[in-house]
C-alpha cells in the first residue's frame, strides 16, 4: 500500500543519513578504530491523526519508525486528508497543547501519546 511504500522510503532515508553521518565521522583523524554500524532500533509508533477542521472529524491511523521525523507523519497525513499545504497546519494534543514537529516520531509519541489533532 501507499503507507507501506512511504514508510519504506523514510526508513531508507534515515539509513542513508546515518551512513553519511558515519562516513563524515570516520573521515576525521580521531576515528581510526573499526567503525560501528549505525543503529536503527526497528521499533515503530502508531499515531491516530484527527482532522479537527472538518465537522465529522475524520481520522487516519499511521504507523511509522520511531526514528522518522514527525514532519513526515504530518506531510503524509496532509496528503491523506487532501490538504495542499502542510505548513499551515498546527499539530496539537487532545487537550490543546502544541506539538513541535521538529523532533522524531518516537519523541512525540513518548511526550504526547498516540492522539494528534490537526
Amino acid at each position: 500500500s501507499f503507507c507501506t511504500l512511504l514508510i519504506t522510503r523514510i526508513n531508507r532515508q534515515i539509513t542513508n543519513i546515518e551512513v553519511i553521518a558515519h562516513m563524515a565521522d570516520s573521515s576525521s583523524a580521531a576515528a581510526t578504530a573499526a567503525p560501528a554500524k549505525p543503529t536503527v532500533s526497528g521499533n515503530k509508533v502508531t499515531f491516530r491523526i484527527i482532522l479537527t477542521s472538518e465537522r465529522t472529524q475524520p481520522f487516519r491511523v499511521i504507523t511509522i519508525a520511531e526514528e522518522a521525523p514527525f514532519t513526515a507523519v504530518l506531510r503524509f497525513a496532509a496528503e491523506e486528508f487532501g490538504i495542499a499545504s502542510v505548513d499551515s497546519m498546527a499539530a496539537t494534543t487532545k487537550d490543546g497543547t502544541g506539538i513541535n514537529p521538529a523532533q522524531t516520531s518516537g519523541n512525540v509519541f513518548m511526550k504526547y501519546g498516540q492522539e494528534v489533532r490537526l
